[in-house]
């Protein structure tokens, strides 16, 4: 619904009206919660100031440098400037966690391979989903000729297929395990995407854009929660809190680095020997193989990280 709305609003009104749709619902949710949640018992802490300043600005500056690469080249003394700066504040930021007596992020987190591979998995797929959510309505409005309202309905046919997805997810689960479920929904995506890929200025909506779309649906639906169990799996109930900050952290900065990564192959597409609509639908074609690829690579990722460290601890409850 929100990709619909988005759409009414952007040809009806502007596009900035979308953006005030999250106030009400905001809103809303914080009334509910203050009515619903019971307050948790009140414990001393400490800021970690140094830890989330060096980790804020060092990922800002690997993303400025990923996405301004794609203007000035990566060999460029202005993007090797800044992402010299983005390794060093990262390691700040990791050097500081070690030694901080309460950090933000407890290094101990990434002593589990299946967490660890979660965190990754998770940044991959985001990467390769806001991706494919940007790109897509390029392709629609652009190419396709769509106005926003018909970009924003045309990309139902992912929608109830994500919606059934999630809801059996459980039942998978208890038949599958995690990692099999897991693993089943990142090879739908791949294909979807990769079946996206293909699409040129001459594909027809239904064949080139609807049916990849309802593997991508079933895809994305059935990966988010056996990433996130994965992503918490075996915490210290010390490290509950931020253990789920780090899966909110892979999420949010999995979109960011993956679009910028994508946008990089957007541009470098442009070299190109085609013209017009011609080129663009080139350049979006080989920015959403890229994200096929990073689904891919998440598929991998599950396979040797997630689903053996999950069998072994699935044996060892047992």
């Amino acid at each position: 619904m929100g990709l619909v709305l988005g759409g009414v609003f952007a040809d009806q009104l502007s596009w900035r009206v979308g953006f005030f749709m999250n106030v009400p619902i905001g809103l809303a949710l914080i009334t509910m919660a203050m009515r619903v949640l019971s307050e948790t018992s009140r414990q001393k802490g400490a800021f970690d100031v140094v830890g989330a300043v060096s980790s804020t600005l060092g990922m800002g500056a690997l993303v400025y440098a990923i996405v301004h690469s794609t203007e000035v080249g990566w060999l460029a003394m202005s993007t090797l400037g800044v992402l010299a700066i983005s390794i060093g504040l990262l390691a700040l930021f990791i050097v500081t966690e070690q030694r901080v007596a309460q950090p933000m992020l407890p290094l101990r987190l990434f002593a589990s391979r299946e967490r660890v591979g979660a965190y990754l998995g998770r940044l991959l797929f985001l990467g390769a989903m806001v991706s494919f959510f940007f790109f897509s309505t390029q392709f629609m409005q652009l190419v396709l000729g769509f106005s926003p309202l018909q970009a924003g309905i045309g990309f139902l046919p992912m929608t109830i297929p994500t919606f059934v997805a999630a809801l059996s997810v459980p039942i998978l689960t208890r038949r599958f395990g995690n990692g099999g479920v897991l693993c089943l929904s990142l090879v739908l995506l791949t294909v979807g995407m990769f079946w996206l890929s293909l699409a040129d200025e001459n594909a027809s909506y239904w064949s080139g854009i609807a049916l990849p779309m309802l593997l991508i649906g079933l895809g994305n639906g059935s990966a988010l929660g056996p990433l996130t169990v994965a992503g918490v799996s075996q915490v210290h109930s010390d490290d509950q809190g931020a253990a789920s900050g780090m899966v909110n952290v892979a999420h949010q900065m999995g979109g960011t680095l993956g679009l910028g990564i994508l946008i990089a192959f957007f541009a470098h597409a442009s070299n190109a020997p085609l013209t017009g609509i011609t080129l663009l639908s080139h350049q979006i074609s080989v920015a959403v193989l890229g994200g096929s690829i990073m689904v891919c690579l998440a598929l991998l990722v599950a396979l040797f990280m997630i689903v053996p460290a999950s069998n072994a601890a699935t044996r060892a409850f047992s």
